[in-house]
């Protein structure tokens, strides 16, 4: 059974930082393109930074770029992003994605984790 779960949110004060880990179990990270998404209330889910499954390549968004790092441990099956500068608008559930295609897109994501709430203070 594929599962994939995702830790490290809370809450932190503006300007801080988190480190969200996503651990994999009944998948091969290595295979996958691996991608966080977030939604806050109101609001689409929307992606905030994938990563190639060989992690040679990343994007991101206009909205996070210079602030946020996705970075993965195939051989641990492990996925991580490091959020800094963050801000009141980055609050929002965080989710961790995986696919063996390609794109990044929300609708294109084979499996998804619970999601870890991120909730920054001013």
């Amino acid at each position: 059974q594929v599962q994939l779960e995702e830790s490290g949110g809370g809450l932190v004060q503006a300007g801080g930082s988190l480190r969200l880990s996503c651990a994999g179990s009944g998948l091969t990270f290595s295979t996958n393109t691996m991608a966080w998404f977030r939604q806050a209330p109101g609001k689409e889910r929307e992606l905030v930074a994938g990563i190639s499954a060989s992690g040679g390549s990343t994007y991101y968004p206009d909205s996070v770029k210079g602030r946020f790092t996705i970075s993965r441990d195939s051989a641990k099956n492990t996925v991580f992003l490091r959020m800094n500068s963050l801000g009141v608008e980055d609050t929002a559930v965080y989710y961790c994605a995986a696919s063996s295609g390609g794109g990044l897109s929300v609708s294109g994501r084979d499996y998804w984790g619970r999601g870890s709430r991120v909730t920054v203070s001013s």
